[in-house]
């Protein structure tokens, strides 16, 4: 009992309810919230030390932005050396860039080597520290329906990664539109599009290989360009851009690999602006590092763009039934609208920082 004569608080209510709520579980180590790649690897390095750990996943499922929010035809976009986990490499028998099917077998074969049961269908609803007694209250829900959860513990892991949220911008007039609108995330194929005219708002690496599966299956897309972006080849001599990107900066500066790498693209790929690919005024690996922006590494979309397969068009002004209006003032007639518009972190939205 606290000794209240000494203006020491009487802790007895908080420690009742971290220690006797049936709904309160001790972990004797870190939680870690994240069942993909970070969670996993991070799992795994505390296994081998023998340090307790929990993962909790709010999907059903390892990875599940690789298992149900990407389009099949995804595959990794570096070489598979720079993308295994610790203390398990790839099969040899996989190809240089894995399809993801191969990427989500390796993950599962991860997990299951490593013997890591995460807690799955558990979302976290807040994390805090407790600085009075220097410990984390994780509180979660279940999606099963078996209630919810807190968990204390001294350490946490944050493994949710940038894109655990699509972003979804507000068009004018979208809601006019009648057609069919969907984020990348729940695009799978352009089975269904064929002969449609797609509008692909959106310019990276999701808005490129979309807009190229849809050529593929006979889809009219138009992929909007709202502003600049970096277009690099994703090998250069049959070395790895990003490779090479490596081990220059082992040796230069950054901005001076920046410049070789835009020398290379120009040489390989072109003048890009001419299609109406105008690049940022910063280097792509400084871009990257000040505003998290990555380049687009090309696998086939320039040669549909050069070819009128994959239109590009500017900016959105508003959308009206059937048509688009862009910032240009001219109208375009559409079918659909995939958003390739991004994701974002939900970390703010659950971790309680003073």
């Amino acid at each position: 009992m606290f000794n209240n004569c000494l203006n020491i608080p009487d802790m007895s209510p908080i420690l009742d309810e971290y220690f006797f709520n049936s709904r309160c579980i001790w972990v004797n180590g870190p939680v870690i919230v994240g069942a993909g790649p970070s969670g996993l690897a991070v799992a795994a390095g505390l296994k081998q030390q023998g340090v307790p750990f929990i993962i909790l996943e709010r999907a059903n499922c390892i990875a599940s932005l690789w298992q149900n929010r990407t389009y099949n035809r995804l595959k990794l976009h570096l070489p598979k050396q720079f993308c295994q986990l610790p203390d398990f490499p790839f099969p040899r028998n996989f190809p240089e860039y894995p399809t993801k099917y191969q990427f989500i077998n390796y993950l599962e074969s991860y997990a299951k080597h490593f013997e890591i049961t995460p807690h799955f269908n558990e979302t976290v609803r807040s994390a805090k520290f407790d600085e009075t007694f220097g410990l984390w209250r994780v509180k979660t829900v279940s999606s099963s329906g078996s209630g919810s959860v807190e968990y204390i513990c001294r350490w946490l892991v944050v493994a949710t990664g940038e894109n655990a949220e699509k972003v979804v911008p507000d068009f004018e007039g979208l809601q006019e539109f009648e057609g069919h609108v969907s984020h990348a995330s729940d695009y799978k194929s352009g089975e269904n599009y064929r002969g449609k005219r797609v509008l692909v708002v959106g310019c990276g690496n999701s808005g490129m290989e979309v807009s190229v599966d849809l050529c593929n299956h006979n889809a009219k897309p138009s992929m909007v360009v709202r502003s600049s972006v970096h277009v690099l080849p994703r090998e250069v001599l049959g070395k790895s851009t990003f490779q090479l990107a490596v081990l220059m900066m082992k040796w230069l500066p950054l901005w001076l690999v920046d410049k070789i790498l835009l020398i290379l693209a120009r040489l390989i790929l072109g003048n890009v602006e001419k299609y109406g690919l105008k690049r940022p005024p910063i280097g792509p690996l400084q871009l990257k590092n000040s505003e998290g922006k990555t380049p687009v590494l090309d696998i086939g979309a320039l040669q549909k763009i050069r070819s009128g397969d994959i239109k590009v068009v500017p900016g959105i002004k508003r959308f009206f039934q059937g048509r688009v209006e862009l910032v240009n003032g001219k109208n375009l007639d559409i079918d659909s609208v995939i958003l390739a518009t991004g994701y974002r972190s939900n970390v703010p939205s659950w971790l309680k920082v003073s």
